[in-house]
């Protein structure tokens, strides 16, 4: 037996890979995340599949369906929101399943952060502004940060910036990265992303507090700042240009260099 590490994409039943799509159509027994998975996307599982909302269940009750389903030779697919590589509390599962010697596998999703970047209309990279990327989240109770990964720290790149899990700081988060961006740089917060009820606001970072209740934006919200999220922002790529000569356009050396 195999147990499949799912990544369920941001909320659009429709946003999960093909491969997953395919899994959760075989497997007998499905584990999912009832407070982040929406309802929707068990409307991929067979329909005799037995289905497990794990919201309610520590670790260990957790880890009991995986041995039943080893003693009776069953696929287990784990669905987990967004993508397993990002916040998943996938790790130690995994440990416990190599502990029994269960295999596993990971199907990796759509991450929030790239489903918040679609909804916005905008490019997190863009040349001569910003061409790195950082994630990262709100410290909170289940899992402190890390020595050197404080948001003072990763604000001071001044690139652009994804933090999850943002909403329920949002004063002091606004507090810090106003140190490092500036008032005037556009920000943007995105709850619930590809959702039927997602929500969206834009604008700047000196003016965002007296714009938003903060109240609102508690949960699944994705805080995004940076100067790539100004529409009119950095110039065209070289990539395309019409002089930009590469193997599989103009004229290449004969090696195809």
């Amino acid at each position: 037996m195999t147990v499949y590490f799912i990544g369920a994409g941001p909320g659009a039943a429709d946003l999960i890979t093909v491969r997953g799509m395919k899994l959760l159509q075989t497997v007998p027994l499905v584990l999912y995340a009832g407070s982040l998975v929406p309802q929707e996307m068990l409307g991929w599982c067979r329909p005799d599949a037995e289905i497990v909302d794990t919201a309610g269940l520590d670790l260990d009750q957790q880890m009991e369906h995986y041995r039943r389903a080893k003693a009776n030779g069953w696929d287990v697919a784990r669905l987990h929101s967004g993508d397993p590589a990002l916040y998943g509390a996938t790790a130690e599962q995994m440990r416990r399943l190599k502990a029994l010697d269960m295999d596993y596998q990971i199907v990796p999703g759509v991450s929030s952060y790239s489903a918040a970047a679609a909804a916005l209309g905008s490019e997190l990279t863009k040349p001569g502004v910003a061409q790195t990327v950082i994630l990262t989240r709100s410290e909170g109770r289940a899992s402190p940060m890390p020595a050197g990964e404080d948001l003072d720290s990763l604000a001071a790149h001044g690139t652009t910036l994804c933090l999850f899990l943002s909403g329920a700081k949002l004063k002091q988060t606004v507090d810090t990265l106003l140190r490092h961006y500036g008032p005037d740089a556009p920000v943007a917060l995105v709850r619930r992303a590809t959702w039927p009820d997602q929500t969206i606001h834009r604008g700047t970072l000196g003016r965002l507090l007296d714009e938003v209740d903060g109240k609102d934006w508690r949960l699944t919200t994705l805080l995004l700042v940076g100067p790539v999220l100004a529409e009119d922002s950095g110039g065209d790529s070289r990539l395309y240009a019409a002089d930009y000569v590469h193997a599989f356009r103009g004229k290449g050396d004969d090696d195809g260099a």
